[in-house]
């Protein structure tokens, strides 16, 4: 597998796109972790019927167990009491993927005559009763120490709920974690302390056969200054005519100020300033930008590092090209005919200021949006301070949602309808970093800082000439700058209607000769749809321009 600074290094000085096939074969490896001192991948922790503090001080703290925050985990007489969290993938088991944590449970915290033992349940949260089909596993433990437990639900005996469930090796429902500390329906207290869950699943290959494996746009900033206007869109009018929406209390300006581009980073700066536009004086500047690049499937790149401040709000995201939003660029060029939700938004990756250092995907459509139940998350400790790549990958039935190969957050609806899935219309990508009534009141300035944009689809077999039916042939394919277009005599008289992916015509010939010239030195790379019209042949093939 070809390592990113590898792609990084040759992306920089020529796109090699079928390098990238590699780095796409394999699957996603789940990573469960919490060591209840910032570095998680777990953002859903709850308490059922008990007390639950997720960074409480260890009261223990020794050789085996130095850190110096834990859960805390108080049962006060509940009858069924524990903790648990859910993961936005299912929980994938094999041989070698025992969960494990630490656990420390002091005897003058326990009241009763329950056996001393930690229980692991793994459930489907789908259920509306998720413990019916659970699989336990329930390990002993011992008092007034640090220790630590594993749960391998391969080789540890199991207890299924219900005797007809298959074993948890061949489960593929399971996505919610269940903690519980001397057992259940007593009304005994228990006092524990847990720390350092962990839990690696084995690699998740994805069922879809689509291999994202061709660069159809990008954007990799190596030209110092302004932003290539062929690329982005300024998106600054108020939609509403007087503010953003969200509560938001910034302009966005197309200024070189709020975006620019040095020494191959792209900054999209948020500042403190007085800023008169559309009448209307606000006291922060900031920039969103419109990809004038639409795509339906496919995968998005984004390597960023994320601006910090209470108050401020970054994002990567995208939104259906058929929003009805004024001022948005799409809008403006007249697809504008589906207001939101139902046009679809993606957010790729969210961070607040107020949340330092974890990061969220989420869903916004008809069936859930605003404070939208689909989302998911994970913490990485250096998101302000190093570069991590955001990647969406999007299939025509799900979406996956990663930082670093780390999956956080998967969507896929059981029932795909107008309300759960307006994702198979093309949607834009956007960049942006808002400012929120909660700014702190010595914020001066930060930045968004994006190394790269890369959108990638399943590639077209490339070769050197592709022959339509009608023997007319179009090569090299792909193409750096001239295209030619070889007929044979039969052929004179017919056209070709070459269009982008959006479907806009960007140009028309007649064929009157044997070889047939298309200057595309000046297009944009991506794939270009060649149209032949003829009395006989009617065919459409892709062609990619580097």
């Amino acid at each position: 597998m070809i390592s990113i600074h590898f792609l990084y290094i040759n992306m920089r000085t020529i796109i090699i796109t079928q390098l990238l096939v590699f780095s796409f074969l394999t699957g996603f490896a789940q990573l469960l972790k919490d060591d209840f001192e910032g570095n998680s991948t777990i953002s859903t922790w709850y308490a059922d019927d008990c007390f639950m503090d997720i960074s409480f001080p260890n009261p223990f703290i020794d050789s085996i167990n130095p850190s110096a925050a834990v859960l805390k985990y108080h049962d006060t007489g509940g009858l069924y009491a524990n903790v648990g969290f859910d993961s936005p993938q299912i929980i994938n088991i094999s041989d070698d993927t025992p969960f494990s944590l630490k656990i420390y449970v002091p005897s003058d915290g326990i009241t009763g005559n329950q056996p001393n033992q930690i229980s692991l349940k793994l459930q489907n949260a789908n259920l509306g009763e998720p413990w019916t089909t659970q699989s336990e596993i329930i390990k002993p433990i011992v008092l007034d120490q640090w220790q630590e437990v594993t749960f391998n639900f391969v080789d540890d005996p199991y207890i299924n709920l219900n005797p007809d469930s298959p074993p948890p090796i061949q489960r593929t429902d399971f996505n919610r974690v269940v903690l519980q500390v001397n057992g259940e329906n007593n009304t005994d207290h228990v006092l524990a302390y847990i720390d350092d869950f962990y839990f690696k699943g084995a690699e998740q290959d994805e069922t879809d056969d689509s291999v994202f494996d061709q660069l159809v746009w990008y954007d990799e900033f190596e030209e110092d200054g302004a932003l290539d206007a062929t690329k982005w869109f300024h998106q600054t009018l108020l939609p509403d005519g007087n503010s953003w929406f969200n509560n938001e209390i910034q302009h966005y300006t197309s200024r070189i100020e709020n975006s620019y581009i040095e020494n191959g980073i792209m900054y999209l700066v948020a500042k403190k300033e007085n800023f008169t536009y559309q009448g209307i004086t606000k006291q922060y500047t900031s920039a969103r930008l419109n990809s004038k690049f639409a795509f339906t499937y496919g995968r998005v790149e984004v390597r960023a590092k994320l601006p910090t401040g209470v108050g401020t709000w970054p994002a990567i995201w995208t939104l259906g090209k058929n929003i009805n939003e004024v001022g948005a660029y799409w809008y403006i060029e007249g697809y504008g005919t589906t207001d939101w939700p139902a046009c679809g938004e993606i957010d790729i990756m969210e961070h607040w200021g107020s949340n330092q250092n974890f990061v969220q995907s989420a869903i916004h459509t008809p069936s859930s949006y605003g404070g939208t139940v689909n989302h998911g998350g994970q913490v990485i400790p250096t998101v302000s301070t190093d570069f991590h790549v955001y990647t969406l990958d999007w299939y025509p039935d799900r979406m996956v949602f990663s930082v670093d190969g780390v999956v956080h957050y998967t969507y896929n609806p059981t029932v795909q309808n107008a309300d759960t899935w307006p994702f198979d219309e093309d949607q834009y990508l956007l960049l942006n970093v808002a400012i929120l009534p909660n700014i702190d009141s010595d914020f001066t300035e930060s930045a968004m800082e994006i190394d790269y944009v890369r959108i990638y689809q399943e590639s077209i077999p490339s070769t050197v000439e592709v022959t339509l039916e009608a023997n007319l042939i179009i090569s090299p394919n792909p193409v750096d700058s001239m295209a030619f277009i070889k007929s044979p005599p039969e052929a004179s008289g017919s056209k070709i209607l070459i269009s982008d992916m959006q479907g806009r015509l960007l140009k028309t010939l007649v064929i009157h000769s044997e070889e047939t010239i298309v200057d595309m030195s000046e297009w944009s790379p991506g794939v270009y749809l060649f149209q032949q019209k003829g009395t006989s042949s009617n065919q459409t093939i892709k062609v990619i321009k580097r």
